[in-house]
This record gives structure tokens, C-alpha cells and sequence, in this order.
């Protein structure tokens, strides 16, 4: 059994009266890869950001590595341990590779190295391609060597080959940095391919939790699926 590394324990989040997380209960372990997957609005990113503490739980609880995430602020939660990628990526486009990658944290050489990015170090990142663009904020949520790191759609607007190779980076990112991985992902084979868990989304709700081959299986995220595609 893995140790539970982050813990989400029956969280709920209102916006007025839409009711984005209800009751949300879901884990992540130590050097564990677990997929967040759902249709859209599920609440997946609305949990990311629970999570990083942008927003405040209306119930419920957050621990990680034990201890509550509830009392910690959301400038510190880096120094915590976790890291997170966003959906628009946002980089400081006047600085270069290497700079931006050393926003995140002293380790941004070794981040750089690690996202293959060092042949780009000193290109300025408006220069840049949207894949590579994703490789930088990835580099730069890795530079802070967390234990936990957070990848809001990763794969957005990649072609085939750039989601193959982020699937390996991810692979070695969780080897080499023995971290966790919480992927929200739309693209299934990257989720299916990479993910030891998968927990499912549909309404605010977790409906399924388990295996990539479990969950693909689960009739309640077949109905979530083919239901969001009919409406």
C-alpha cells in the first residue's frame, strides 16, 4: 500500500449557487502517478486550486504529508512541497529560458536539464513554440524540487509526438525526483497510459476511483462520458 502523500478528505466548494466540489474525498501517494479526470466543469481544476490554496474549501479537509493544508497560505505552499502547472501557460516573455525557469526555485538548472530545455537556455521565451512553451512552466514548477506536482492539462494543444514525449517526461520526472504526479488531463491515452490510479470527476462529485483498466471499465464513467457527448 502507498502512503498517502496528499489527502482530500469530503471537500466541498460553492461559487454562489453552483456547487463546483461536493464532498470530494481522493488521495495521492508517495512517487505515485494518479490521474484527475472528468467532463468539463466537473470541478478538476476548481480541486487544483482548492488544493493550492487559491481557493478556500467551504467544508472539508486537506492534508499533506500529515499535517493540514488548511492554516497554510497560498504564497507558502511551494515551500510545503507542491508545485502546479496552469491550463494558459504564462511565462515572462521579455526573459529567457533559464530565467524563467529560475522563478521557480533554486533547482532551475537542474530543471532546465531535466525538461530538455538546456539547448534553449538562453533563447527568450517569446520565441518559443507552445510545446516548448509547456515544457518551460513545467521546468519552472519543477525548480522548487517539490514532493507533489500538480499539471493542470498538460497536453493542451500538443500534436502526437509532443504528447508522447510528455509522457515520458513525466515517466522520468516521477523516477528520477521521486515525486508525486496529479495530472488533469482530457487527453485519455496520456491519463491511461502514465496513471497508476485514476480518480473520476463528473458534477463536483468523485463517481470512480481505481486502475486506468478499472476505471475505463466503471459503467458510471461510461455514462458520465457518453452523456456529456449527447447533451
Amino acid at each position: 500500500m502507498v502512503a498517502a502523500l496528499l489527502e482530500v478528505e469530503n471537500v466541498s466548494r460553492r461559487f454562489g449557487g453552483v456547487v463546483a466540489l461536493d464532498g470530494v474525498s481522493l488521495d495521492a501517494g508517495e512517487n505515485e502517478i494518479v490521474g484527475l479526470i472528468g467532463p468539463n466543469g466537473a470541478g478538476k481544476t476548481t480541486l487544483f486550486n482548492v488544493v493550492t490554496r487559491l481557493y478556500r474549501p467551504d467544508s472539508g479537509e486537506l492534508r499533506f504529508a500529515g499535517r493540514t493544508l488548511l492554516r497554510t497560505p497560498a504564497h507558502r505552499i511551494v515551500r510545503r512541497g507542491i508545485a502546479r502547472t496552469f491550463q494558459n501557460v504564462e511565462l515572462f516573455d521579455t526573459m529567457t529560458v533559464r530565467e524563467n525557469v529560475r522563478v521557480g526555485g533554486r533547482h532551475g538548472d537542474e530543471a532546465l536539464d531535466l525538461a530538455g530545455l538546456g539547448p534553449l537556455a538562453d533563447r527568450p521565451a517569446a520565441s518559443l513554440p507552445h510545446g516548448t512553451r509547456k515544457r518551460v512552466e513545467l521546468a519552472r514548477a519543477l525548480a522548487s524540487r517539490p514532493r507533489l506536482l500538480l499539471l493542470d492539462e498538460p497536453a493542451g494543444g500538443l500534436d502526437h509526438e509532443e504528447v508522447e514525449r510528455l509522457a515520458t517526461l513525466i515517466r522520468r520526472i516521477r523516477a528520477e525526483l521521486e515525486l508525486a504526479v496529479l495530472l488533469v488531463e482530457h487527453h485519455m491515452n496520456l491519463v491511461m497510459g502514465v496513471s497508476d490510479r485514476v480518480h473520476v470527476l463528473s458534477f463536483g462529485r468523485r463517481i470512480a476511483s481505481g486502475t486506468p483498466a478499472e476505471v475505463r471499465a466503471d459503467p458510471a464513467v461510461v455514462e458520465a462520458y457518453l452523456g456529456t457527448a449527447a447533451a
